[in-house]
């Protein structure tokens, strides 16, 4: 049942398209928000999405949105104040996994485009956050969308992992920043969560079988499970947590020095 936590708030969750960030932009209006919706590729995902919150009683604003281009970030942020009102939480949710190359093998574009989304557009929308936020006196929560891949390395995809890795330190840094302003920063690290990142394992019961081995839970966990995280991170009950990340992996993280 609703509680009213995020009553009159404005929230923009980057990605919102689906998994994750559809779940957290719906939960936030179940709790009281308005929301801005963005999409990168998929429009339909960003609707679906956005006549959800309205279902909710809440109001939505759906914008195409680079993530990647500064100019862009600036004018979502023009453009959600006039409509919805000055944003109080902002969740960069839009990211891109690895390319799946070693080093060795990946191109300079490959390695950037990890980095120019991941890191370069969360840092564009703090930006952006921040200055809204002093504008309106102070106050407010940034969440960040890292991965247990900040800290576990995987073969194969350094551009992810290290892009992971270097949004956890400027969520720290900003943590540290922004205590004057009264804002919140902190991360959400999923581990395996049943997402469009994940989509061969969702579509296929083998895969998913032998992918989550390694979680001591035994499955992927639920993008609502990320959204109910989100919301506590976004309201006045984690009004004392700053500079942290949070875990939610299933036990993933803890099972990594077994059979050592």
């Amino acid at each position: 049942m609703a509680s009213g936590k995020l009553d009159g708030k404005v929230a923009i969750v980057t990605g919102s398209d689906s998994g994750m960030g559809q779940a957290i932009a719906r939960e936030f209006a179940r709790e009281g928000a308005d929301v801005a919706i963005t999409w990168f590729e998929d429009e339909a995902g960003a609707q679906a999405t956005a006549e959800a919150v309205r279902q909710l009683g809440r109001t939505a604003m759906v914008t195409q949105l680079d993530v990647r281009d500064p100019a862009a970030v600036a004018k979502l942020f023009t453009s959600v104040e006039p409509e919805l009102g000055v944003p109080f939480i902002l969740v960069n949710d839009a990211g891109i996994d690895s390319v799946g190359k070693e080093v060795a093998e990946m191109t300079v574009e490959e390695w950037e485009d990890r980095f120019r989304t991941n890191v370069h557009g969360p840092f564009y929308a703090c930006q952006q956050f921040i200055r809204a936020r002093r504008k309106a006196g102070g106050g407010g929560k940034i969440i960040n969308i890292t991965s247990v891949h900040e800290d576990i390395p995987r073969a194969g995809a350094a551009g992810y992992c290290a892009s992971k890795g270097a949004l956890r330190n400027l969520t720290r840094c900003l943590s540290l920043e922004l205590a004057k302003d009264k804002i919140n920063v902190n991360n959400i690290a999923p581990g395996m969560i049943a997402t469009p990142m994940n989509q061969e394992a969702v579509d296929d019961p083998e895969v998913m079988k032998e992918q989550v081995q390694s979680i001591p839970w035994k499955r992927a966990g639920e993008p609502w499970e990320i959204a109910k995280l989100a919301l506590y991170l976004a309201s006045s009950d984690s009004d004392y947590a700053s500079g942290q990340t949070f875990v939610l992996d299933g036990g993933l993280m803890m099972n990594q020095g077994q059979g050592a």
